[in-house]
């Protein structure tokens, strides 16, 4: 005789099944997958977030950084802060079509907010140097480490247009 699937609930303790009910989900799996934030709730988080992973593509390898970024509402702004003798991060930086930047939060209670930033990644030009100064500045985790920056000896600043935004979220306001 075949055994009656259980539900996906009943694998759970009923502390998480409890945790689940109160923020509003019909199953353990909505956890995982969040709800879908509006514009406005991704831009807050865009602009409160001071630190994110940069996800960059060379030819098959991919490569995720942990940045400090600043954001103006279109774009973010990045300081490629040291490097290696083979100069890992401008090498991918120049060879991606479309880069990607991930920024979130976690909470204790269990909620969350997570945005993805995908669009073309370029060097700041000396044109753009003042608005990415004042993105930076406004929400970028060290925005000091531009003020000794000359804009003209090789920027190390890069930008990346915010082309497509999406976020998801589980019990955040």
């Amino acid at each position: 005789m075949r055994q009656p699937v259980p539900s996906e609930w009943e694998f759970l303790p009923a502390v998480f099944r409890c945790t689940f009910e109160l923020l509003g989900m019909s199953s353990p799996i909505d956890a995982l997958q969040g709800e879908q934030m509006d514009e406005q709730a991704v831009d807050a988080l865009l602009a409160d977030s001071g630190v994110g992973v940069l996800s960059m593509a060379a030819g098959n390898a991919g490569y995720g950084i942990p940045l400090s970024f600043g954001y103006d509402g279109d774009r973010l702004y990045f300081l490629f802060v040291g490097h290696s003798e083979a100069w890992k991060k401008v090498t991918y930086a120049e060879q991606s079509e479309t880069a990607s930047f991930l920024v979130f939060e976690v909470e204790a209670d269990g909620q969350w907010r997570s945005v993805i930033v995908e669009g073309p990644l370029e060097r700041v030009t000396p044109d753009e140097w003042d608005a990415a100064r004042e993105a930076m500045a406004d929400n970028a985790y060290r925005p000091d480490l531009l003020t000794d920056a000359d804009p003209t000896e090789n920027p190390r600043v890069w930008v990346l247009d915010a082309r497509e935004k999406s976020g998801r979220a589980v019990g955040a306001d």
